[in-house]
Order: C-alpha cells, then sequence, then structure tokens
C-alpha cells in the first residue's frame, strides 16, 4: 500500500511538473528588461528582399556601425527659422489631462511650407508626456513616441518639435507615452495644414470626436454644437476621430462629398446623399457641402450633432443603412511610384491567443503568430517600395496606424481598389479582413506600426518599420520610464 501510494504521488508530482516547467518557462522567456533597445527585439523581416551590403542587421540597436545614422540626429534643418510657433503646456486635472487649461488642446493651424516649432512643457503629468504628430509624415525624432525617438517630458521638462507642414490636410496630436490612458483622459487637440494657394470656403470647421469616459463630445461638448452659416456657403468639415473605435457620421438630407481621407485630397469626388462616413480611430475625413435655405444637421455616433445654419430637422436622424465604400469613391488616377512589382512584401497576421505578456497570463494579440516581443522588425533601405498584407484574423476590427507614411491601398480581400487613390495613415481592418497597401520607404527611421485602438496595442498588437543604416537613441523603460503604448 505505501508503495503504491508513493508510485501515485510521483507521478502526480511528474504530471504537475510535466504541466508547470513549461508554464514556468513561457512565464521566463515573456519577462521584458526593465529598459532595453527596441530596435533590438523581434525578429528581422527582410521581406523577402536583400539585405544592405553594409551589413547592418537587426539587433545592432545602439551600437556604432559604419554609415549608420542615430534616431536623435533625424530633425528638420536646423538652419531653418520657424514660421509657426507654440508652447502647449500639459497639467494633470484629476480626471482630465488638459492642454493650455482646456481638451481638446488648441488648434493648430499652419500653410503648406512652414517651419512648425511646438515647445511641449509638462507641468505636472506625472508618468510624463509626448507630442506624436498623428498622420504628419515628421523627422523621426519629431514623433513623439517614448523609448523610442525621444524620452518622455517629465514634470517640469520641455521638449522641442521642429517639422515642415508639407502635407496638406488634417491631422492632429497626442501624446505617446502610457497613450492608452492619457489620450483618453484629454491629452490631444488639431492640426491642420492649409494650402500655400487655397481655394476659397466660406466655412472651414474642424471637430475632433472623443469620449471622456462614456460621454460622446463634438471639441470637448456634449449634445449639438451650433455653427453660423448663411444659405449658399460652402463648407469644409474636418472630421477627426480621436477615440479607439470607428466614428460615424452624416449630413442629413444635404448632398455632401468627401473631399479628403487622412490628409490627402481625394481625386474627382462623387456626390452622395443618405449614406454615412466610417472614420476609423485615429482617421480623418473632411466633408464639403453647401448651405440650403433650411440649413444642414450633421449626425454622430455617440449622441452629438453639429448644425450649421438652421436646424432643419431638430432632432437626431437615424443613421443610414449604408457607408461609402473609399475603394471604389472617386475618379481614377496613377499612383506616384510602381506598385506592381515592390521590393519587398511583408505579412501582417492578427491574431490572438492565450500566453504570457511581460509575465502577465491572459489572451494576448498576436503578429504573425508571435506574442510581443517575439514579433518581426520590417526592414527597409531608402527608396523601397514595399507591400502590406494585413490579414485580421481575429474576432475584433483594428485601426493600424502606420507613423511617418501614408500607404496607398491596393485591394481589399482580393478586390482591386478602382476609386480615387485611397491614402490612409490609420486603416480600419475589419473581422476576417485582408487588405494590401503599398508605401514608399521615403521616411528613414523606426516607426511604429500598431493598432489605434489604443489598449489593444498595450496588449501586445504593435510592430515597427525600421530603416537600414538607422540606429537607436533612447530606451523603453528606464530612468524616464518611457512606455509607448
Amino acid at each position: 500500500m505505501a508503495l503504491r501510494r508513493r508510485i501515485r504521488v510521483t507521478l502526480a508530482a511528474v504530471a504537475t511538473l510535466t504541466v508547470v516547467a513549461p508554464l514556468g518557462w513561457m512565464w521566463q522567456s515573456s519577462l521584458l528588461p526593465d529598459s532595453y533597445d527596441l530596435a533590438a527585439m523581434g525578429y528581422a523581416d527582410w521581406g523577402g528582399g536583400p539585405r544592405p551590403e553594409s551589413g547592418h542587421d537587426h539587433g545592432s540597436g545602439e551600437g556604432e556601425g559604419p554609415g549608420e545614422v542615430a534616431v536623435a540626429d533625424l530633425v528638420a534643418d536646423p538652419a531653418l527659422t520657424a514660421d509657426v510657433t507654440a508652447e502647449l503646456v500639459v497639467r494633470d486635472e484629476g480626471d482630465r489631462v488638459t492642454v493650455n487649461g482646456s481638451t481638446p488642446g488648441p488648434l493648430l493651424r499652419a500653410t503648406e511650407g512652414d517651419l512648425v516649432e511646438v515647445t511641449l512643457v509638462n507641468e505636472d503629468v506625472a508618468d510624463g508626456a509626448t507630442l506624436h504628430w498623428h498622420g504628419v509624415d515628421v523627422p523621426n525624432a519629431a514623433d513623439g513616441v517614448a523609448g523610442v525617438t525621444q524620452d518622455a517630458v517629465m514634470p517640469g521638462e520641455e521638449f522641442v518639435y521642429r517639422f515642415v507642414a508639407e502635407q496638406v490636410g488634417t491631422y492632429w496630436y497626442h501624446s505617446h507615452q502610457v497613450s492608452h490612458e492619457q489620450v483618453q483622459q484629454g491629452l490631444f487637440g488639431g492640426l491642420v495644414v492649409d494650402p500655400a494657394d487655397p481655394e476659397p470656403v466660406d466655412v472651414d470647421e474642424v471637430a475632433l470626436v472623443h469620449r471622456y469616459g462614456g460621454a460622446g463630445t463634438l471639441n470637448g461638448a456634449e449634445g449639438t454644437t451650433a455653427i453660423e452659416a448663411e444659405p449658399g456657403d460652402d463648407v469644409r468639415l474636418r472630421v477627426v476621430n480621436t477615440d479607439n473605435g470607428v466614428a460615424t457620421v452624416w449630413p442629413a438630407g444635404v448632398p455632401f462629398r468627401v473631399l479628403a481621407v487622412d490628409g490627402t485630397e481625394v481625386n474627382g469626388p462623387d456626390e452622395v446623399t443618405g449614406e454615412a462616413v466610417a472614420v476609423p480611430a485615429g482617421g480623418r475625413v473632411d466633408l464639403g457641402f453647401t448651405v440650403p435655405e433650411e440649413g444642414v444637421r450633421v449626425d454622430f455616433s455617440g449622441g452629438t450633432s453639429l448644425t450649421v445654419g438652421s436646424d432643419p430637422t431638430g432632432r437626431r436622424t437615424p443613421a443610414p443603412s449604408t457607408v461609402v465604400d473609399l475603394l471604389h469613391y472617386g475618379a481614377p488616377a496613377d499612383p506616384p511610384f510602381a506598385v506592381d512589382d515592390p521590393d519587398r512584401r511583408f505579412d501582417y497576421v492578427i491574431d490572438r491567443r492565450p500566453g504570457f505578456l511581460d509575465g502577465r497570463p491572459g489572451m494576448w494579440w498576436t503578429v504573425n503568430g508571435g506574442l510581443y516581443p517575439d514579433v518581426p522588425m520590417y526592414m527597409v533601405e531608402e527608396g523601397d517600395v514595399v507591400v502590406f498584407e494585413i490579414d485580421n484574423r481575429s474576432s475584433d476590427a483594428h485601426p493600424m496606424h502606420l507613423h511617418g507614411h501614408h500607404g496607398l491601398v491596393l485591394s481589399r480581400d482580393g478586390e482591386p481598389a478602382t476609386g480615387s487613390p485611397w491614402w490612409v495613415d490609420s486603416l480600419e481592418v475589419g473581422v476576417g479582413e485582408t487588405y494590401e497597401v503599398a508605401v514608399l520607404a521615403d521616411n528613414p527611421g523606426v516607426w511604429m506600426d500598431h493598432c489605434h485602438n489604443l489598449p489593444h496595442a498595450t496588449e501586445g498588437l504593435v510592430a515597427h518599420l525600421m530603416y537600414a543604416g538607422v540606429r537607436s537613441s533612447f530606451r523603453v523603460g528606464g530612468d524616464h520610464g518611457n512606455h509607448p503604448e
């Protein structure tokens, strides 16, 4: 009897070790260092293209190498004088983080070709803060990602961002330090770059869509916002979605056009009636319409509305059952670079599985089957044309955002794009959808490529695009507590 009991105990112990030992190994291997060079994490994916002859490879991190340039040196020409300057002071107001005493922060406006210089001052945000210029293809050192392109700006510190506003359009800025908390709490604002030779417009309005907790707002205000306008006025409405999910907008009973998407003008925009426009998290659309005698009402998901001139209905209108399909909207035009024979092709397969993320057990997002940091570093050389195939195999939609570049949508689920060239920096990839997106590698640096449902990024849905010949200047974690996601 005693022998049998000992055998049973031994077998149970062996069985337990068989289960526990691999779990312990998985837990241990998932732990991240207190401070690490992001460029040395994961594995290099060269997309089937050649590696540079210089021998530079992923993982060189902060080490010196022939012909390498540091991220911190990728800046705007220091000899240029600023045309637009601003100081943005961030404060912790308890349940809000304000910029110059308000949220959203002040709207910044520049003209095409201006050198923009913004000083971020952190008064008392304990975790530190940064400013990311969402959708603006700034020099890498101005991208505002803590631990990747700068250190977080801690209380009492300041940081100066400089970039040339080369891209006309609607953009926004927000923190990229503990971003899933700070953006929701209000550390964001709008940015508009006007053309050097603008076409006349009677009303030019920016509408930042944001939920504070569960309350939907436009430019920080709940309910209905009224805009003065006269019948016959031409309106450009710039919708910026600062939330984590899709924002839907629909002008009620008036024909409209989608003038721009993510800061890029639409070619030959068609007139639309009775449809809505879906704006991904982080994305922007500019809508154009002419005010009729009875005025215009524009309704948004989230319970907010905008009246332009008079209110023609006096109440919210039902959301249309169809949305504008940008894959086929507008008139086609040739792309500015060849996309049929790219230099590199990358897979970005999104899924979810159980495991450990930095020692925490749970269900985490995966990129190409791996849990962060076992994810690809997409490697390119300057001048490459690359095509990403983004394949969402998970049970949730993902608004994917590549920093420092705009991508040209080539297809969705194998169906080619036939409308205006659809340029994006924030792309909603629905459940089961697959997109092909072409990118020209023309902005050297180390660039985040992540889901802009920001809690998803904290749960591992993040990768990076890295140029050969570039080395890191900053570390995640460390003395500044850099936490970009």
